[in-house]
């Protein structure tokens, strides 16, 4: 009797087991078949950058590409936006997989066939790699829509490196103008490339992974006078050096040490001549933490303190923030999925759990309110000396890297969709 048990469940898993390992086989072939194509896509990007909110080449690449199969799309989307709908094969769940298509103000300096056109601009930070990878994915999951419920979605964002000052963009935008209501995913998924590990590695981080980024702008008034009679005036560049010192003890004196907080001032003005004490400084930093309770207590403790120390020296001053991005973090149970989903497609060696860093994504807008789950593709190659970190001007990526995230992508969209 024991033995017929066996035997019967056996019979019963393995035509599915079969499936899925035939399926993967399927995907990993035909990958492996559009190579040439992932590869000329991402150079055909590279060559031609574009900065926030102002990708219209970019956009219109993709939605030609996307036209050509036949896959139905909204274009404009929070200004040059393309979103893919590919319905599956009867009712259930709907799964987005987010890819970012902006590039960055940084002069190309590598002397590769695909350097940037674009005199200033560069990706540098691997959207282009995201795009590429992300049209491979639509594509797949188009010619194999008959084999998943429910609906798999592919947007493809601008501005994730924020809009410039005054515009709207990015993920919040695309918030805003009801992209969540019209498509009601039940999961979000997303990749960052990753020079920190090499290519055929993936990997993720439980619970939050990248930092809420606020930008903050602080300015300091006091009285202009010579510089030869500091006496007669109200010196808003010492006041300002008082307050950079003092910020810095929010970190080391004002929050719990095991919790992770960023104060950092990045620029500052002030002055016109070496013997003239101005009217104003103004100063702007960022606010970077990996805690809701932590961000809102340090933002209050910059205001404070620089209000302090501007009364204090007959000074006064003015702090603004803006939010830049939410934490970006990875949802228990999606997240779970994700790197089992992960592990079947490259083998467990081969993802890796990393310690979350203070760098910031506003794909963090979509976690803060979508079940989600955000992954880092390893793109290095030490042999080949690809080792240069992002928004850097010797930024690149191992192009196999562009066939391991297809791989991770289309088959994680349709594992989610296929799963009970």
């Amino acid at each position: 009797m024991k033995k017929t048990i066996v035997a019967f469940a056996v019979v019963c898993t393995l035509p599915g087991v079969l499936a899925a390992a035939d399926r993967h086989k399927t995907i990993d072939a035909e990958i492996q078949s559009l190579s040439r194509q992932l590869s000329d896509t991402r150079r055909d990007l590279h060559m031609h950058p574009e900065l926030s909110n102002r990708e219209e080449r970019t956009s219109k690449v993709i939605a030609d590409r996307l036209r050509s199969l036949g896959i139905p799309i909204e274009t404009g989307v929070a200004k040059y936006g393309v979103i893919a709908t590919i319905k599956g094969n009867g009712p259930g769940k709907t799964a987005i997989f987010r890819a970012d298509i902006d590039a960055l103000p940084i002069e190309e300096t590598m002397d590769v066939p695909y350097k940037s056109l674009n005199k200033g601009v560069k990706h540098a930070c691997g959207h282009d790699a995201h795009t590429s990878i992300a049209l491979t994915a639509a594509e797949l999951l188009w010619k194999h829509r008959s084999e998943f419920p429910g609906t798999a979605v592919v947007l493809f964002q601008p501005a994730e490196e924020g809009p410039p000052l005054g515009e709207e963009g990015g993920a919040a935008l695309m918030i805003k103008e009801g992209v969540l209501e019209k498509y009601k995913p039940s999961a979000m998924f997303a990749l960052h490339v990753d020079p920190a590990q090499e290519a055929g590695i993936v990997s993720w981080t439980p619970g939050s992974e990248f930092a809420s980024a606020d930008r903050f702008y602080i300015t300091v008034t006091g009285k202009g006078t010579h510089g030869a009679y500091p006496h007669m005036g109200i010196d808003p560049i010492v006041i300002s050096a008082e307050i950079i010192t003092n910020l810095q003890t929010i970190a080391s004196r004002r929050i719990d040490p095991i919790e992770p907080v960023v104060v950092t001032v990045g620029a500052i003005h002030g002055g016109t001549r070496f013997n003239i004490i101005p009217d104003t400084v103004q100063m702007e930093g960022t606010i970077r933490t990996l805690s809701a309770s932590v961000r809102d207590k340090t933002l209050g403790l910059v205001k404070s303190i620089t209000a302090g120390i501007a009364e204090a020296n007959g000074a006064s001053a003015k702090v603004e923030s803006l939010l830049l991005a939410p934490i970006t973090k990875n949802d228990e149970k999606v997240g779970l999925f994700g790197e089992k989903s992960l592990q079947t497609t490259l083998g467990p060696a081969n993802v890796l759990r990393v310690l979350p860093v203070m760098g910031a994504e506003d794909f963090g807008f979509f976690s803060d309110r979508i079940p989600s789950f955000y992954f880092k593709l390893g793109i290095a190659n030490k042999e080949r000396g690809i080792t240069a970190n992002i928004h850097t001007a010797q930024f690149d990526i191992d192009e196999k890297s562009l066939l391991i995230g297809a791989r991770a992508v289309t088959n994680l969209m349709m594992d989610y969709l296929q799963a009970k």
